[in-house]
């Protein structure tokens, strides 16, 4: 048996992290180069969202994600990662009709992807039942309250959660039965900081916060709005800390005016025959030599 990586993240090391009142980073990878550059900076958590339907593969939200969606590109940010605890988030239907489903699909994301746990949304018995279902088939699992995007279609609008006292109970309520059926850690999205406070002293797990303030063991966002990918409205707990859009608009921008120009690619940039082999070669292929020269230097018909 190997001997776990110095400095890799595990949910036993999560828990010590609390315990310390150290403070976890996470956020959200959907590719190899992208969770490369998250692993690399020390992110502690990468979650391969089911985001990545409306970030990457632009659907209107969450709900046509696919296994195979998550799978494919689970696997992708696995390749990446050497430090970071990688969590799969299992989409919309893969554990919604059987908890013996749930346990094909979540168990999926550790055989095939290589993924450490898995995350669910909700917190309702039927849930409550597939957690405790996972956890003792050995799967890690996150749980998820608050704002549920996959609730959407029931939902009818994204907007904060736990706004009046029912249902700010049933936040806390649902949070701390996650952590009664084994999850690791709670994803709190888009409600009150006072709630995720009160939420956060009651927990032993860690509890990682998306639009809940500062009082959370850790954050998350999405990767793309982090670094200015996206444009157009963002919640107001996303905070941009580059501007990568425009950026790269005005990279492409100067590709595109190159080529058009004919400047790119340039002598430079070309592989060149060895002076001595270019009549050889040429002469090899039918060609007279000097044939092949330039457009500048042909005549017009």
């Amino acid at each position: 048996m190997s001997e776990q990586e110095p400095g890799k993240i595990t949910v036993p090391s999560l828990s010590a992290k609390k315990a310390a009142g150290e403070r976890i980073a996470v956020l959200t990878a959907y590719d190899f180069p992208s969770a490369r550059i998250l692993d690399e900076s020390g992110v502690d958590i990468i979650l391969v969202g089911d985001s990545l339907g409306m970030v990457v593969l632009g659907y209107e939200n969450t709900i046509p994600v696919t296994m195979d969606d998550m799978l494919h590109h689970t696997k992708a940010v696995v390749r990446a990662v050497k430090r970071a605890l990688v969590i799969g988030d299992m989409p919309y239907g893969s554990f919604h009709t059987s908890v013996e489903g749930a346990i094909r699909n979540a168990i999926r994301f550790l055989k095939e992807a290589g993924a450490g746990g898995v995350k669910i949304e909700g917190a309702s018995p039927e849930r409550l039942e597939i957690v405790e279902a996972l956890v003792g088939a050995e799967v890690p699992v996150m749980g998820h309250v608050g704002l549920t995007p996959q609730s959407i279609r029931r939902l009818g609008q994204y907007k904060v959660k736990g706004t009046v006292p029912e249902e700010a109970r049933r936040i806390v309520r649902g949070a701390m039965d996650l952590e009664r059926a084994g999850a690791f850690a709670v994803v709190l999205e888009s409600i009150p900081l006072e709630i995720a406070r009160e939420v956060t002293a009651r927990l032993r797990i860690p509890t990682i916060g998306i639009g809940a303030g500062p009082y959370c063991d850790g954050q998350v966002l999405v990767f793309h709005d982090v670094m200015g990918f996206a444009t157009g409205y963002l919640p107001k707990f996303v905070r941009k800390y580059a501007d990568l859009h425009g950026i790269l608009r005005r990279a492409v921008g100067e590709y595109v005016a190159d080529v058009r120009k004919g400047v790119f690619p340039d002598d430079a940039a070309s592989y060149h025959l060895r002076p001595e082999d270019v009549g050889r070669v040429l002469r090899g292929l039918g060609f007279a030599k000097g044939a092949g020269k330039s457009r500048k230097g042909r005549k017009r018909a």
